[in-house]
């Protein structure tokens, strides 16, 4: 029984031992099924490929416009989701006919090509899928036995991840198409200079086969060997019934490519912004907001006139044309783009370069004071020499016109009423209208700029200033369903970026959404005041023509004739067109009327019209009006008009320059109470500008009545000031140039009086030099150094002026 329990108890020794080894190797296949588990569902990267991609902008229908080459030299464009049909059945039918089947690997294709080795001796068919080839594009690692392992293992993965179609979408975005071509995309546009859904079945096949052997597309390189591989192709196309006999045979004719195309370049510089604004997490491609055909046609007419500007030195050009409703850039053209031509600096983007806008802000400041209630639209601005501290505007003809309708001065854009007028709404106020109206360059503080604000003397870009006047018209178009209100979202820049979002407007927008900044009424007679500008060339007499699109528009021209601009605004489209030197250097010739304004009209007529902006009928007052000086009337004005305006109108100026004058009967004098009884005197409303402004003014407007002459024996009653200097300014600094005989300058002193007959006597220096009777002028040889000179007239009442005359050293 000893030897027999024994053997028991070594038997269950045994058993024991093989039961702690088995248990002992389950845990550790447990452990390594699980790290092979977990390996294989985090085996897969995310993202698959890291290799840099092209900057690419499409228009809004997805039309290429423009790419650049990735960093790393290679031409290849951000992955697409979308595989055209004819792509997708040729490289299904040449690389994986059962590539919808199987799970990554196909193990009859695998069995097939292990047979054709084995009895070759050497490898002469693979078994790869088109997921197994996606996987080796992604690893880019030398390929062996281990290699290859791991690629189907991975294969397997993926297709747990991807659908098929993504999975063909990878290859064709990564697979290489030769040279430094990398994806369908950019193949098709290399090679055919068309979008891969363009191509011909011909065309298709030869891509298809390029991966497999994509060193057979260099010209003049095993030309025949890619024929022959692209009409195998196609036979077998036939074969599977995916094209017919005609089909075939056509393919079959069509050529090979050829060297590679340029990539289009339809908006070069709105692609160098995208790739500059780009955050690096986000996708190198973008859907933008331009149209093709608009984009194209635009660029056409910059190229035609930048031919043209060129001969006279003017080397760049840019127009934008803006979406008033949305805020979208319909098309972009950042400078006429001629890289061959380095010392044309076209490469810049003049579209986000600030430069000086000339009168192109008048506009803004001429509705600001509408809102304000400082101006009424027809309201008469002196228009005279103005001297400002050491400032003296001028304007562009350097005439004065004495007094003239604040829209008049606006539409003529004259200088001297917009510095007056900005004088009096104040340059810090300014300022800061600009800044809610979405200018962004304005980096100093107001002070810095001061009066100068109004004449160019900030910068801006063509890209706020067309946003700026696209948030105006916004605003107007938007004033009827919001009760004559401004929203903050109608104040918005220009995006080019396609957006899905719908738009932030809503009529039904809380009061905290507004943003009363300007108001509508004030809008419309900004743009009806900019309606009115000339036209260049044969559309001066446009309002003779029904068909021609009504705009609002704008002319600037820089200091030193640097910059011309020219403004235009529709109910539905801004245009912004810059002409001009990056260089900053100036032409003669170079003004908004003559260099930009044509280039701003031909793309005007490009557009599709539009009906003009409707006047508003919400939240405004009707205002009287002087008939004669746009101002409210007082009781001495007896032609009123009314008109529409906002609540602060009725708090505008009254009028300074109506005044009850007495006549006698005959009404060719004015009499007092000294010699005629007030029952006999004809009590009469008298239009009356001060002596400067008269003086200017009645040169330009014959139906200026002077005021009649005091009747002899009546004594002259004194209204106002009726003496005035009109040349020099007070501290004017004066250089006297010699005549062309050689003999000393002159300088020619000018003065105004109320009065047409009555004598001035001069004085300079305390010393009686004359006396002058209408037109009152006196040429004057000072010598070089500081003077006084004093005017008094008959009735005693005097004014005085002092000036510097510059020695040649000066």
């Amino acid at each position: 029984m000893g030897g027999s329990e024994m053997i028991i108890r070594n038997k269950l020794c045994v058993l024991k031992r093989i039961f702690s080894t088995w248990k002992r190797r389950t845990k550790v296949g447990v452990i390594i099924g699980i790290a092979a588990l977990t390996w294989f569902a985090f085996c897969l990267p995310e993202p698959l490929f890291h290799s840099p991609t092209s900057y690419v902008i499409e228009d809004r229908q997805g039309a290429l416009l423009g790419a650049t080459i990735a960093d790393d030299g290679q031409w290849r464009f951000p992955n697409t989701y979308h595989v055209p049909e004819k792509f997708r059945d040729c490289i299904i039918t040449f690389e994986d006919k059962r590539f919808f089947y199987h799970p990554g690997i196909d193990l009859l294709a695998l069995l097939r090509a292990v047979k054709q080795n084995l009895s070759s001796g050497e490898t002469v068919s693979g078994a790869s899928t088109i997921t197994m080839q996606v996987i080796r594009l992604s690893r880019n690692q030398n390929r062996n036995l281990y290699q290859k392992f791991v690629e189907g293992l991975l294969a397997l993965r993926l297709e747990l991840s991807y659908s098929k179609n993504s999975i063909l979408a990878l290859y064709a975005s990564n697979a290489p198409f030769g040279s430094n071509i990398v994806g369908l995309e950019a193949a098709s546009w290399r090679y055919y200079g068309r979008s891969p859904d363009k191509l011909s079945w011909g065309e298709t096949a030869a891509l298809a086969v390029l991966p497999n052997a994509p060193s057979l597309v260099h010209p003049g390189k095993n030309r025949n060997l890619l024929l022959q591989k692209r009409n195998q192709l196609l036979y077998k196309l036939q074969s599977a019934g995916k094209i017919d006999s005609t089909t075939r045979s056509l393919a079959m004719l069509e050529p090979l490519p050829e060297a590679p195309l340029p990539i289009p370049q339809l908006a070069p510089h709105l692609l160098q912004r995208f790739k500059k604004e780009a955050s690096p997490a986000s996708s190198t491609r973008v859907r933008t907001t331009i149209l093709e055909n608009l984009q194209s046609g635009i660029t056409r007419i910059v190229e035609q006139h930048h031919r043209h500007l060129k001969g006279n030195g003017i080397g760049n050009i840019c127009a934008l044309v803006v979406e008033v409703e949305s805020g979208k850039t319909l098309a972009y053209v950042g400078n006429a783009f001629h890289p061959e031509e380095p010392d044309l600096q076209s490469h810049v983007d003049i579209i986000t370069s600030p430069r000086s806008p000339g009168s192109a802000l008048k506009p803004l400041l001429y509705a600001g004071m509408l809102t304000d209630g400082l101006l009424l639209p027809n309201m008469l601005v002196p228009d005279i020499p103005t001297q400002i501290g050491g400032y003296t505007p001028q304007n562009f003809d350097l005439d004065y016109d004495g007094a003239v309708p604040a829209s008049t001065a606006l539409s003529r854009s004259l200088n001297v009423p917009a510095v007056r007028m900005l004088r009096n709404y104040k340059y810090p106020r300014f300022y800061d209208f600009l800044k809610s109206a979405g200018l962004t360059t304005l980096n100093y503080p107001a002070d810095h700029y001061g009066l100068s604000l109004i004449l160019g003397g900030c910068e801006v870009t063509p890209w706020d200033l067309a946003g700026t006047y696209a948030s105006m018209a916004r605003i107007l178009n938007h004033a009827t369903a919001n009760k004559g209100k401004t929203l903050s979202s109608d104040v918005h820049p220009a995006y080019y970026v396609e957006r899905t979002e719908a738009s932030d407007y809503s009529p039904s927008a809380s009061k905290s959404d507004y943003f009363n900044f300007v108001e509508p009424v004030s809008l419309w007679y900004m743009f009806q005041a900019m309606e009115e500008v000339m036209r260049p060339g044969e559309e001066g007499l446009w309002k003779q023509f029904s068909s021609a699109q009504r705009i609002a528009w704008k002319t600037g021209t820089s200091f030193g004739f640097r910059d011309a601009w020219a403004i235009g605004v529709t109910p539905k489209y801004v245009v912004v067109v810059w002409t001009g030197n990056g260089s900053n250097e100036g032409r003669p010739g170079l003004i908004g009327v003559q260099a930009a304004a044509p280039v701003l009209f031909d793309i005007v007529r490009t557009l599709p019209q539009s009906p003009w902006f409707t006047e508003p009928t919400s939240a405004y007052y009707p205002v009287a009006v002087c008939r004669q000086s746009g101002f409210r009337p007082t009781a001495d004005c007896i032609d009123i008009d009314t008109i529409q305006g906002n609540v602060q109108s009725i708090h505008a100026p009254l009028c300074p320059y109506h005044s009850i004058i007495h006549l006698d009967q005959s009404q060719q004098y004015q009499v007092s109470e000294n010699c005629v009884s007030p029952a006999e005197m004809i009590h009469k409303s008298w239009f009356i500008l001060p002596p400067v402004m008269e003086w200017y003014y009645k040169r330009k407007h014959y139906g200026y009545h002077l005021l009649p002459p005091f009747k002899p024996g009546c004594a002259n009653i004194v209204m106002g000031k009726s003496l005035s200097f009109i040349y020099p300014g007070e501290g004017a600094r004066i250089y006297v140039p010699r005549e062309i005989t050689g003999q000393k300058g002159r300088t020619v002193f000018t003065a105004a009086h109320s009065k047409p007959d009555i004598k001035i006597f001069w004085h300079l220096d305390g010393n009686y030099i004359g006396t002058t009777v209408s037109p009152h002028q006196m040429d004057l040889y000072p010598p070089p150094g500081a003077h006084t000179i004093t005017l008094v007239d008959e009735s005693g009442e005097s004014i005085s002026r002092r000036f510097y005359i510059l020695n040649g050293e000066e």
